[in-house]
């Protein structure tokens, strides 16, 4: 975490990071944008608990000698003390300050302005801000008060909750802080720069938990600083929640931010959760608007990292909970053996592992059951860790904990299952090699199926309901039928008690149902990029401008053109030409632009018997002399429909023309009429022969449709068995593919994990090679390692002047390599010393009068196993020379007078 800069005046972080300049406190006064539905109330005084060990004597003082008279602030010391002296502590620390410093006592109220100091031997908690004394778990060992203290204070005020690590050696408090920044308290180190002992400020920073980080005389102001700008607590227990159109604009734009940052939404985590991470860190900045904060954002893209990297934090220990572990070793973990009794490879998933040490504790519950069971080597557990933040990833990739984990985990395990190294302990690498750990999103990427074990504990309770609901479908549908769910102590499976049966639910452990899930409630999840609408490599095309030709066709078209209209098979309307206004109109009604709904009494008819005999016979036919209504008279009207051959995407469609013809000529009529007759001569003649003419055409086209029915039912009958053993073979191929896609995607999924994991140690391996070959090649010595056969597996530059060795000389028996060494026993030496452990030391000649020190010893792994022997050779030649010249110089001076 980046060290904060004062007020006004920023400048770079001590510990290769960088904050980003902070907000000038705005000159007119705002009213602070506190989480929804929380009224502003008189805010509790903070009690800071202050962490020292080697140095911090020194610290504390320059620390409570700056505290700004009347904060309001309770200071409670947690010292590395030496149990077996008195305390001289509050008299030293009672020269810096004027604040009255006190030895701690056992339920002793907590009071503003004062400091307390623990006293030897004993550890301190506190409960409802009263301090209480406990004797030590154990009399000696590893002590670690600080860890200790802190976690109380997290537990008990919450939010409330300041933590200060300054000068010492170890990591006691790294934890403790941890807990303190999950509760959404306020984490100082010292910067370790001006740290006599830098390891318990390194500690924290490393961890990335450091809020502020800066020496140790500017940290009260900055805490008092920052308390001061601190959103108040709500006034009353229970919160509303409303959200005022600021607050809600504010947070929808920092999310904005973030996803366009980091590509994570966290518009659907708990509101409540979210906003307390930002007034935090707008309290950090003393900023007190949530506008304000959004400018902020948008002006220092780092403080969006920031942002994210809080929105991360979380709490996680070996063994968390250990009761819940312990009901998982005696009654989930044997049951889901005794399913196997052949044996299997198992499969487990822990989502949101963090910094890996759940899946490590998983790693290791399984292997000491099936060691108490005695089963067989044919279960095998992979287990797939994964987690948003990439830093976490890396660091639970080193399998690399601090010395204080002991305080979590028994001493048998810690011996079985840790190596120690260094000031801290490794994960031994039978564990080590159980777990891949991968950067995944829970909510946006797809997860891992075919599991028997899934463990999401701690954090659906940072999600909102709606990423609950979405979540325990996917995990349903993720384990096998049988599986095992293992959720946090405060989460649960919700209204899916249909999905999930509780194995016991105190542990919140559940087994897999077997109710199938329906579709509509599994969503899985999907990534989703942004398009550009239009690209720039495809510009919209522009309009060509409209020439003469153009216009006259269209002229032609609209005024001497017949009226036409395009219509598929079916009679649905593509396209109109002309006006046909007068033979066409839409239908009362529901929108319908189909032609026989719209077309006028006198043309539907006809027009129902042509389309289909002309798509049929592919043949134009023509309607002549039909007679539709106009405005107050007929109008003679000729229909042809003409089938669409060309071009092909026009075919299967037809073209129907209307055209207008006058009214024939009646020479009867026209005679009547001269001779001034009063009635026209009947025509009932020729109107009996239009008709008997019409009801032939009639019979014809009810025929022809009889033989079209009989025929198109027949195809269909035909068509509807091959249909029925189509769809039976895809119904087949369908359920082959959706198991495929299973396969292929639970294989995709793991591919890209071990990927990543093999990239790492790759990567791990080629800086260390290239560590090694530099310090061979620095000591200036010549070595050579020999495997157990006493075979050369690696040598140095510098042998290769004493042994005749080339490149390919790797494999071959030391023995078979020539030598300027005057030493033929040197294989039987390498030999002694593999079978005996115990260093061999020589003095050497060569046959051209050089002199080397011959040292041979065991070659030793990491996992303590003698692996071959290590010969280095060192050329003492400059040493023999000054002592064969020293006894020269002595025998002169005895044969003189």
């Amino acid at each position: 975490m980046a060290r904060q800069a004062p007020a006004n005046k920023p400048k770079a972080a001590a510990v290769k990071r960088r904050v980003a300049k902070p907000v000038t406190t705005p000159a007119k006064p705002a009213k602070p944008d506190v989480a929804p539905g929380i009224e502003p109330a008189a805010r509790p005084f903070a009690i800071v608990g202050i962490g020292a060990s080697a140095g911090g004597l020194d610290a504390l003082e320059q620390f409570l000698g700056h505290v700004p008279a009347g904060s309001g602030m309770a200071f409670v010391v947690i010292q590395h003390l030496d149990p077996n002296h008195k305390g001289m502590m509050p008299e030293l620390l009672q020269r810096a300050t004027k604040m009255p410093v006190v030895q701690a006592k056992n339920r002793m109220k907590v009071k503003p302005d004062c400091v307390y100091v623990i006293p030897p031997n004993r550890d301190l908690s506190i409960l409802h801000d009263t301090l209480h004394l406990l004797e030590l778990a154990a009399p000696r060992g590893l002590r670690l008060p600080i860890d200790f203290f802190f976690r109380a204070l997290a537990d008990d005020r919450r939010e409330h909750a300041v933590g200060v690590i300054l000068s010492g050696m170890g990591s006691d408090g790294t934890l403790g802080l941890r807990a303190i920044k999950e509760k959404g308290g306020l984490v100082l180190v010292q910067d370790p720069a001006t740290a006599k002992f830098d390891s318990m400020p390194k500690s924290v920073v490393d961890a990335g938990l450091a809020d502020i980080v800066a020496a140790a005389e500017e940290l009260p102001q900055r805490i008092a600083d920052t308390l001061r700008h601190a959103p108040r607590p709500p006034a009353g227990a229970v919160e509303s929640e409303t959200e005022t159109l600021a607050q809600k604009s504010g947070f929808d734009k920092i999310c904005i931010l973030l996803r366009a940052r980091t590509g994570h939404d966290f518009s659907f985590y708990k509101k409540t959760t979210v906003y307390r991470r930002i007034e935090r860190r707008m309290s950090i900045h003393q900023i007190k608007r949530i506008a304000d904060y959004v400018r902020y954002l948008r002006e220092n893209p780092q403080e969006v990292d920031l942002l994210f990297k809080e929105l991360l934090i979380g709490v996680t220990s070996f063994f968390r909970d250990p009761a819940i572990w312990a009901y998982l070793q005696e009654e989930a973990l044997p049951a889901l053996f005794a399913a196997y009794p052949q044996g299997a490879e198992l499969r487990a998933w822990v989502a949101g592992c963090s910094t890996g040490e759940e899946a490590y504790s998983l790693a290791i519950a399984f292997r000491e059951v099936q060691e108490r069971l005695k089963l067989p080597a044919h279960h095998v557990l992979q287990i797939f860790a994964t987690d948003l933040d990439a830093d976490a990833i890396a660091r639970a990739r080193q399998g690399f904990y601090p010395a204080n984990i002991a305080a979590d985990i028994a001493p048998e395990r810690l011996k079985r299952f840790f190596v120690e190294d260094g000031n801290g302990y490794r994960v031994c690498k039978e564990i080590r090699e159980m777990v891949v750990f991968a950067t995944q999103n829970v909510v946006m990427d797809p997860p891992f199926t075919k599991l028997d074990i899934l463990t999401c504990r701690n954090l659906l309770i940072y999600l909102g309901p709606e990423l609950q609901k979405k979540l325990m479908p996917l995990f349903h549908y993720s384990l096998k039928p049988g599986g095992l769910l293992m959720l946090g102590s405060a989460e649960s499976i919700g209204g899916f008690g249909d999905l999930f049966t509780p194995l016991e639910g105190k542990a919140r452990l559940f087994w897999r149902s077997s109710t199938p899930l329906r579709a509509f409630e599994l969503e899985f999840p999907t990534r989703y990029f942004p398009t550009n609408a239009e690209s720039p490599m495809n510009p919209k095309p522009k309009e060509a401008a409209a020439n003469l030709q153009d216009l006259a066709d269209q002229l032609l078209l609209q005024q001497f053109s017949p009226a036409a209209v395009l219509v598929t098979g079916a009679g649905d309307v593509l396209y109109i030409s002309g006006r046909t206004g007068k033979y066409i109109e839409p239908a009362a009604g529901k929108a319908n632009w189909n032609i026989h709904a719209m077309a006028k009494e006198g043309l539907r008819q006809e027009l129902a018997l042509a389309l289909p005999k002309a798509l049929r016979s592919g043949q134009r036919v023509i309607c002549r002399n039909l007679s539709i209504g106009t405005n107050g008279g007929t109008q003679r009207v000729d229909l042809t429909v003409n089938p669409v051959a060309a071009p092909e995407a026009l075919r299967g469609m037809a073209m129907v023309v209307f055209t207008d013809v006058d009214a024939p000529h009646d020479p009867e009529m026209h005679d009547a009429h001269n001779a001034g007759g009063s009635k026209p001569a009947p025509r009932s003649g020729r109107r009996v022969a239009e008709l008997e003419q019409a009801l032939n055409e009639a019979r014809e086209e009810i025929q022809a449709c009889g033989e079209e029915m009989q025929t198109s039912q027949e195809e269909l009958k035909s068509s509807n068995e091959e249909m029925q053993s189509t769809n039976e073979e895809l119904q087949s191929t369908n359920e082959e593919l959706t198991t495929s896609k299973e396969e292929m995607q639970s294989l995709n999924e793991e591919l890209q994990t071990v990927n990543a994991e093999l990239q790492s140690k790759v990567d791990e391996l080629s800086a260390t090679n290239n560590d090694m070959k530099n310090l061979l090649n620095s000591t200036d010595m010549a070595t050579v390692f020999l495997d157990s056969a006493l075979h050369v597996r690696r040598f140095t530059t510098q042998a290769t002047r004493i042994f005749r060795l080339l490149p390919g000389d790797v494999g071959r028996p030391l023995s078979d390599i020539a030598s300027d060494l005057d030493y033929a026993g040197l294989p039987d030496d390498a030999a002694q010393v593999l079978n005996t452990l115990v260093f061999s030391e020589r003095e050497i000649a060569t046959g051209d009068g050089r002199w080397f020190q011959v040292k041979i010893m065991p070659y030793r792994t990491l996992e303590n196993v003698i692996d071959g022997v290590v010969v280095t050779i060192n050329d003492i030649g400059r040493a023999k020379n000054l002592e064969a010249q020293l006894r020269v110089d002595v025998g002169n001076a005895k044969e003189s007078p």
